[in-house]
This record gives C-alpha cells, sequence and structure tokens, in this order.
C-alpha cells in the first residue's frame, strides 16, 4: 500500500499532531486569542475550494426489452448457491469499493494535513512570531 519512508513520514506527523495538542493546554489565554486572530486572518485570505455539480443522465431500456406474456412464460429454475451468489456479488463489490474509496480518501486527508503542518513548521517565519504582539503587523506587510 504505502513505503516504508511514507509511513514512518505519517507516523511522525501523527505524533508531532499529539504534541501540538497536549502543549497547545499550556498556552495562555492571550497567547490563544492572538493564535485564533491570525488564523481567522489566514481563513479570510483562503481562495474558495470548487463545488464540482453531480449530472444526471436518463436511463432507457435496451434494445429488444419486450414484456413478458404471462401465458409463454418458462417455468421457474430452482434458486442455487451460484444463482444467489451471483444476485449479491455486486452489492458486496459496490460495499467493498466505497470502504476502499473511503479508507484512501482518509490517508489522503491525513497526508494533505501533515503536509500543511509542515509547511508551517518549515515557513521561514518563527514559531515565537505568531505569540508576537506584531504578528497581524508582519501579516499585512507580507502581502
Amino acid at each position: 500500500m504505502s513505503s516504508a519512508p511514507e509511513t514512518t513520514e505519517l507516523d511522525f506527523a501523527h505524533k508531532l499532531c499529539r504534541a501540538l495538542d497536549e502543549n497547545a493546554a499550556r498556552l495562555p489565554a492571550s497567547a490563544v486569542d492572538r493564535l485564533a486572530a491570525a488564523r481567522r486572518v489566514a481563513l479570510a485570505r483562503k481562495k474558495p475550494e470548487t463545488v464540482a455539480a453531480a449530472a444526471f443522465a436518463p436511463v432507457l431500456a435496451h434494445a429488444g426489452a419486450v414484456p413478458r406474456d404471462a401465458s409463454r412464460e418458462r417455468p421457474e429454475r430452482p434458486v442455487t448457491p451460484l444463482r444467489r451468489f451471483m444476485r449479491v456479488w455486486p452489492v458486496v463489490v459496490l460495499v467493498a469499493s466505497v470502504a476502499v474509496i473511503a479508507y484512501w480518501e482518509n490517508l489522503q486527508r491525513a497526508a494533505e494535513l501533515a503536509d500543511i503542518d509542515a509547511a508551517m513548521l518549515n515557513d521561514d517565519l518563527p514559531l515565537n512570531a505568531y505569540l508576537d504582539h506584531g504578528f497581524n503587523a508582519y501579516l499585512s506587510r507580507a502581502r
């Protein structure tokens, strides 16, 4: 599924997030307020995400579909285990594929969040700047 370096990076990102969450409770209230204000400024600058609309197509009957005449009906065939499986396997495949897609999207989202955290930690701006009173002034000059 994934290589060892990606797994170790993901583990490191999870450990880093846990450590940041644990230490966030120790911050003074004034620092939390300044960080919240900086976050609001950053979210205001964020570009809006594009939204895709679903498209629906009409479903038509296939060629040669003729209503059955009740007098010409064939006799019922017995229901064998193979027939039961053939009826159920599309649902099983659908459920499995949805589960795999959800798992994959969860991994992608975690990787995106880790990239964002890593980019923020690797930025030229030191972490102490987030606690600085002049941080908003820095943000306005950086525009």
